[in-house]
């Protein structure tokens, strides 16, 4: 009987060659973000580039409800740790804030310039920044790399003080990136220098959630197969370890347009990630 094997480490992990008309994105994103960010700032609803640290890219953008809010989305982009910033997202927290929730977009240093443990300490200090801004309940979610940030959070060696990681009522981890160990073998590391301590230390998967976490790894059904594997890892792990979890496999849905669902706060997304 033969068995399955990654043989091509760069392909497992290349999203745009794979996806039919990649190239609508980022133009996808950039410009429903930009109309919804200037919507929100003439109305008195967004303030843009609130600083959480010293380094250029430590900034977030924080999205209001038209009511006192009911609480914080922090939303974390991906890229690979190296691309994108906040501004390529802004609409995503449409559907979050038309539910009463503030909404949180971070960006941070990128490798080359800093390592992964680093960016995981940066999006600490963002979202300890935006909790003392906003009081309720706390909702992480990040996609790709972001989904490896957000869950990388509620460890128990989260860089989050413990006021503020008690405030966590639930991750969602879109598409996200769980265990470190596989990047290792692709060309990008050159540039995220990961090692086999680095990837220990950051990997969710390879680390105890806090006592109870809710967590939920959502992924789309035309995702790359080690995304959906990374995907079903972290919850199948966790679930062993005592946190609450659940895999969500989107149809129809791959690593690009999975997001969309944020944007809309009837979308089974937007209501999972905020709901009880």
């Amino acid at each position: 009987m033969l068995g399955h094997r990654v043989e091509d480490w760069d392909n497992a992990y290349a999203n745009g060659a794979n996806i039919a008309r990649s190239d609508r994105w980022p133009a996808a994103w950039t410009e429903p973000a930009q109309a919804f960010r200037e919507a929100m700032s003439a109305q008195g609803r967004a303030r843009i580039d609130i600083a959480y640290g010293e380094r250029p890219r430590n900034r977030f953008d924080l999205f209001l409800p038209e009511a006192s809010p009911k609480g914080l989305v922090v939303f974390i982009h991906g890229g690979y740790w190296m691309e994108s910033d906040k501004s390529t997202w802004s609409h995503l927290a449409k559907g979050p804030v038309s539910s009463g929730f503030a909404v949180a977009m971070p960006s941070y240093t990128q490798c080359p310039d800093i390592r992964i443990a680093g960016i995981v300490r940066e999006i600490g200090a963002a979202i300890g920044t935006a909790a003392a801004m906003v009081d309720g309940p706390l909702m992480l979610t990040g996609h790709s790399a972001g989904g490896h940030l957000a869950s990388r959070m509620v460890t128990i060696s989260t860089p989050l003080t413990a006021d503020v990681a008690k405030r966590i009522r639930h991750v969602v981890s879109i598409s996200g990136l769980h265990d470190l160990r596989p990047l290792m073998r692709t060309a990008m590391n050159e540039a995220l220098a990961i090692d086999e301590a680095e990837a220990q230390a950051e990997s969710p998967a390879l680390l105890r959630p806090m006592d109870g976490v809710r967590i939920t790894c959502w992924a789309g059904g035309g995702e790359r197969s080690e995304f959906l594997r990374q995907t079903a890892l972290l919850a199948n792990i966790w679930t062993g370890l005592g946190a609450v979890t659940n895999t969500v496999v989107e149809p129809d849905r791959h690593h690009y347009d999975v997001l969309d669902g944020l944007a809309d706060p009837a979308h089974g997304l937007t209501r999972t990630l905020i709901s009880e």
